[in-house]
């Protein structure tokens, strides 16, 4: 699979010129917990919820206070016809929960280790399905005799 189809939620980003506060009522209105900061068409860096308390509300920063002067950077990306197999490396080695999603530098959504969860537990729940079937209604074929 393909890390594009895996992504279970439309991406949002922000202007690096916009305001914390904004950046902060832009993530509850669209109930995310982070913002790509795209400027001129290209990603560069992104603002999570855990950056908002780091950098705004813990050095106690102002609302209005530039997204540009709190986001991440360098971000760490996956390109959209990567292997999803690709993301959870990603995932394990840079210890972060979502991932932008770019075809070149443009943004085109974001994936998270929750998407990526929802994805495996449908794979399992597949793979499940004809054992328990298996194991509530018994073998299909009758079994072979025992011999001694």
């Amino acid at each position: 699979m393909q890390a594009r189809a895996a992504i279970r939620r439309s991406g949002v980003a922000i202007g690096p010129e916009r305001s914390v506060g904004e950046a902060a009522r832009i993530m509850e209105r669209a109930g995310v917990g982070a913002l790509a900061v795209v400027d001129g068409g290209a990603l560069v860096g992104i603002v999570t919820d855990r950056d908002l308390v780091t950098r705004v509300i813990a050095q106690r920063r102002p609302d209005d206070a530039r997204v540009d002067s709190v986001m991440s950077m360098p971000v760490i990306t996956i390109e959209a016809e990567a292997d999803i197999h690709d993301a959870f490396a990603l995932f394990r080695t840079h210890g972060n929960r979502r991932l932008p999603v770019v075809e070149g530098r443009r943004f085109i959504g974001m994936l998270s280790v929750d998407d990526l969860l929802i994805n495996v537990i449908g794979e399992l729940v597949d793979l499940v399905r004809p054992v328990t079937a298996e194991a509530i209604f018994g073998h299909r074929d009758s079994p072979a005799p025992a011999t001694c």
